[in-house]
């Protein structure tokens, strides 16, 4: 899968989402971790996003996901960064964080390439969370180079919340 047929997939699904939002009135916060923004990228590339994105976290590192999404240190000592617990810990801390949002997401995951890692390489955990509501994670096993698993991860998410949400 190359990535112009990726970016294809990204700008339609960006759309429906837009749509999706602007018509359940949802707000959205995120909370991302190895895709680095890009969600929050792709969704507010269209104009007049602001009605539906509240905003985003980008925490790479531990320390800032304990810092700004009151992920817990014990959380990443015993699970690691890339596990089901660290991703619900983070979509429930934006949620928290953001008072105008009532839907969020998290994704935290291994893009590659790093050569201690390559038999985790392309894992990656995706949360959601609407207000009022419990947290799930879902875990997927991304394959190709770290801008294919990275783009194939925000499609993943932005499927995924149209079909939770």
């Amino acid at each position: 899968m190359n990535s112009d047929y990726l970016h294809h997939q990204l700008s339609s699904l960006c759309s429906e989402f837009s749509k999706f939002c602007q018509a359940s009135n949802f707000k959205l916060v995120t909370a991302e971790s190895c895709t680095s923004g890009l969600i929050s990228g792709y969704l507010t590339d269209l104009p007049g996003s602001s009605a539906y994105i509240e905003g985003g976290f980008v925490t790479y590192s531990n320390e800032m996901k304990v810092a700004l999404l009151e992920v817990k240190q014990e959380s990443l000592d015993q699970f690691g960064a890339v596990s089901e617990q660290v991703a619900l810990e983070m979509v429930i801390g934006a949620l928290k964080k953001a008072p105008q949002a009532n839907i969020a997401v998290s994704v935290t995951g291994f893009a590659g390439p790093d050569p201690s890692m390559k038999n985790s390489v392309g894992l990656v955990w995706i949360a959601l969370q609407k207000k009022g509501q419990n947290a799930i994670a879902y875990q997927y096993n991304f394959s190709g180079n770290r801008e294919e698993i990275r783009l194939k991860t925000v499609i993943q998410t932005i499927k995924l919340m149209l079909l939770s949400f």
